[in-house]
């Protein structure tokens, strides 16, 4: 039965219709409102708006096929059925798009918010220096911060599928708003970044094999071999996050992870997450291997203190046991561990511990005491460590952190903004317009 004239033209506005609303979708750059220290770096809004101009783009073009289909040979003789079943699929793409959309309107929108969208825009410059690895051995994507409820938090990294299709081009952390803002803030927020920086160096795929050789072996240690290798994407950021952080990075996961006593011991093998227990004492125990430091034992002690195992079925307890004493064998494997990304170099080596080592982080925060200039032009990951640490040591206060970090990522916030300024300054008048028209392109729709 041919396509009948009233169902061609009902399904010919209701395409019109849809781009029509699709016309409605604006650049970011022409409706948010932010100071310009909030905003995104161009680097970021510029790869943001180009994925989701290609995606209008791409649903245009389709929109514009379906419409010429219609009026067709092939589209008149078409069943009502056939011609319904094509602009629905239309309409998946055009929904694909809004949720790409509404994807990086939750990140950028909070940048409008008072004093919230200038730190946001500090914690991007923080994050790109907690990825950045000397070396060269991977290009950094541009990172993102936003915040949300809960006490956790979680990254979609770059490089990876959108909702819909295409390329996520930038990476996007999660932070919890309650962390907003004390120094706990870098023990999340490295650990998401250490996913991103894991991705990139291929980690845990390099890894895989080597544990699943270490499981051949009979006895109580493939159990553990086993766990290990199920939550290794995690741990593979927990240390990242410890190298980045030092202590401060285990002492922000007790803070996330200080659970009523059946999470902190809930083993779940289908959890890429270890057990809150043992990921404690994991964390402890990578702190030891990077830095040689006794105040790990202090936090682990402080933490057994909390969730003393006497009490447990006694199954889990021996579980627990087994795999806290093969921690440092594990521990000693992942630090050593020399994937063909690292060109011959182990973990422990790339990551340039030398100036994140205990002594040295105390010695700064004192230097910076005396000239709080230097703290600013220090890299922002390694002050993040150097807070952490004064924590540690009773030698500041929660307060005086906080209004501290504030000031920090206000400074590091405007910085990028004025730098970036400055170089568009310098840049040739002909290089700065012909990049304008990349984040114009979605303002005819």
């Amino acid at each position: 039965m041919a396509l009948p004239a009233p169902t061609a033209l009902f399904l010919e506005q209701e395409t019109r219709a849809l781009l029509t609303r699709l016309g409605r979708v604006k650049s970011f750059a022409l409706q948010e409102t932010m100071l310009p220290a909030a905003g995104l770096l161009p680097e970021s809004q510029t790869a943001i708006e180009q994925v989701l101009a290609q995606g209008r783009s791409e649903l245009r073009r389709r929109a514009a096929n379906f419409s010429q289909w219609l009026k067709s040979p092939a589209g008149q003789g078409a069943t009502a059925e056939e011609a319904h079943r094509r602009f629905i699929f239309l309409r998946l793409q055009f929904n694909a798009v809004l949720n790409k959309f509404d994807l990086f309107n939750d990140v950028i929108t909070q940048r409008s918010e008072n004093e919230t969208g200038v730190w946001l825009s500090g914690l991007d410059v923080v994050s790109a220096d907690a990825l950045h690895l000397p070396g060269a051995y991977y290009q950094s994507p541009p990172v993102i911060c936003y915040l949300d409820r809960g006490v956790g938090a979680a990254i979609r990294r770059a490089r990876t599928r959108l909702p819909g299709g295409g390329e996520n081009p930038v990476a996007v952390i999660r932070v919890p708003r309650e962390r907003m803002i004390g120094n706990g803030i870098a023990s999340s927020l490295f650990h998401e970044v250490g996913h991103q920086a894991a991705a990139l160096l291929d980690l845990v795929n390099s890894l895989r094999p080597v544990l699943r050789r270490q499981q051949s072996a009979a006895g109580p240690e493939q159990t553990a071999w086993q766990l290990w290798e199920r939550w290794i994407s995690e741990i593979v950021a927990d240390f990242w996050s410890v190298a980045r952080a030092g202590v401060a990075s285990t002492l922000g996961l007790m803070s996330v992870v200080g659970l009523p006593r059946p999470f902190v011991f809930r083993v779940d093998t289908e959890d890429p997450h270890p057990a809150p227990w043992i990921r404690v004492k994991l964390s402890c125990a990578l702190g030891r291997a990077l830095y040689l430091h006794p105040q790990w034992d202090r936090v682990e002690a402080q933490w057994n203190s909390y969730y003393p195992l006497a009490g447990l079925e006694p199954e889990k307890a021996e579980l627990l046991k087994k795999l806290d004493a093969h921690i440092p064998t594990f521990i000693d494997l992942l630090v050593n561990h020399r994937p063909q990304s690292l060109r011959g170099g182990s973990l422990k080596e790339v990551m340039l511990l030398d100036e994140r080592q205990p002594s040295r982080l105390k010695l700064l925060y004192q230097t910076w005491r005396r000239d709080p200039a230097q703290m600013y032009r220090a890299p922002p990951s390694l002050v993040f460590a150097v807070i952490g640490q004064a924590r540690a040591d009773g030698q500041l206060t929660p307060e005086e952190e906080s209004t501290v970090l504030g000031k920090l990522l206000t400074h590091w916030a405007l910085r990028s903004t004025l730098d970036v300024s400055a170089a568009c300054a310098l840049r040739p008048v002909s290089q700065t317009v012909l990049q304008k028209p990349v984040l114009s392109v979605s303002s005819g729709g």
